[in-house]
């Protein structure tokens, strides 16, 4: 895929250095009036939105807390959370209490990475992120994205692929 740049070290990418992944740094400006962080990264990558995916956390439990996992999905769509939930082997899911997925994460909202998060979850990536050589997945701040093969994605968070997105 090409060399990596040190832009900057994140939890996300010293992961995905110690594991041998090959990705790319992509820095770009972030604004804080933005309304979507993914859409946001699209439009200043200059990338189809298909091929950047937002990282959500879910929740399987009873309550938005617990038993937490990690869905990564295109922006250009929406999360299922049935899809997701059946994914996991679960008969539903929710989106999980934002104070709960920054704890769990150790990153903010807009910069949630599903790489060298502070507690490891179970990862569902998109399996449209198959459809593309390369996609972009935060790095684990705002205005920090990594580019990257979705199988090295997989890999490193040990992710199921399923068909979690809906339009």
């Amino acid at each position: 895929m090409g060399k990596k740049k040190r832009a900057s070290s994140t939890p996300a990418t010293a992961a995905l250095d110690a594991a041998g992944i090959s990705y790319v740094a992509h820095s770009y400006t972030h604004s804080d009036s933005a309304e979507s962080y993914g859409d946001e990264a699209a439009q200043q990558l200059g990338v189809e939105r298909g091929r950047v995916f937002k990282t959500l956390m879910v929740s399987t439990g009873s309550n938005a807390s617990e038993d937490l996992a990690v869905a990564v999905v295109p922006v250009a769509a929406m999360l299922d959370l049935k899809a997701v939930g059946l994914a996991l082997g679960k008969k539903k899911a929710q989106m999980a209490d934002k104070a709960a997925a920054q704890r769990r994460s150790g990153y903010v909202l807009g910069g949630i990475s599903p790489f060298g998060q502070r507690q490891p979850s179970t990862t569902v990536i998109d399996s449209t992120a198959q459809d593309f050589e390369t996609v972009f997945i935060s790095g684990g701040r705002r205005g920090f994205s990594l580019e990257i093969a979705p199988q090295d994605a997989a890999k490193a968070t040990s992710a199921i692929l399923a068909p979690i997105a809906t339009e």
